[in-house]
């Protein structure tokens, strides 16, 4: 009985050796398999990530091309229309006739920017906001309020609230306060001509 009970522990023993013997190549497959798991997980993401690389600076050439093709087609009928305005210029029974021509291209011509969101900066009547006006000369109306814009001699437009061209205006300054500070000079190539010159009163700043 003893001498089967020893054999039956010693084929335990070597089961167990056995099995401590694997344990090391079992945790080794594990870590190889693993491994080669996230190496094929690294790969499939490195060719994501050069396939997007590829892809996007495609999409944004599209898209430029598609909003430039959106607005060039948006304004062919300005165009058309304005050529037929002047192939009439000879045959208008009068001024007013063309005048309403014109002014029948200009609202169209405003109702694309819009379509565009491009939007005239309102000025005239409205308070000087150096964000969105350029003061090119001041005059003293002491019966108007104190910096508020007396004319606007260049309208300004925003596209979605960001300003592409800032208004150039008129502001009131009495004349007690000291004008020139909010004052600008018109920029090289871009003067704003004005009939008989300035308005009496009105003075052009002069940068400082």
């Amino acid at each position: 009985m003893t001498r089967k009970h020893d054999k039956i522990k010693k084929h335990k023993d070597s089961e167990a050796e056995q099995a401590q013997a694997e344990e090391p190549e079992v945790a080794m497959e594990q870590v190889l398999k693993e491994k080669e798991e996230i190496l094929g997980q690294l790969q499939r993401v490195s060719a994501d990530y050069a396939n997007f690389q590829k892809r996007v600076p495609k999409q944004i050439a599209d898209s430029v091309a598609y909003q430039k093709e959106r607005l060039i087609t948006s304004l062919l009928p300005v165009l058309d229309n304005l050529e037929h305005t002047l192939a009439n210029v000879g045959s208008a029974q009068s001024v007013d006739v063309l005048v309403k021509g014109i002014e029948i291209i200009y609202d169209q011509m405003l109702d694309i920017l819009k379509s565009h969101q491009v939007e005239q900066i309102a000025a005239a009547g409205e308070m000087f906001d150096p964000s969105k006006h350029e003061a090119m000369m001041h005059r003293s109306e002491p019966d108007r309020q104190d910096n508020i814009v007396l004319e606007q001699l260049q309208k300004g437009y925003v596209l979605n609230g960001r300003v592409l061209r800032p208004s150039r205006v008129i502001i009131n300054k009495q004349a007690s306060q000291a004008p020139r500070a909010a004052c600008a000079e018109p920029a090289d190539g871009d003067e704003i001509e004005q009939a008989g010159g300035a308005d009496e009163g009105t003075e052009q700043c002069d940068g400082e």
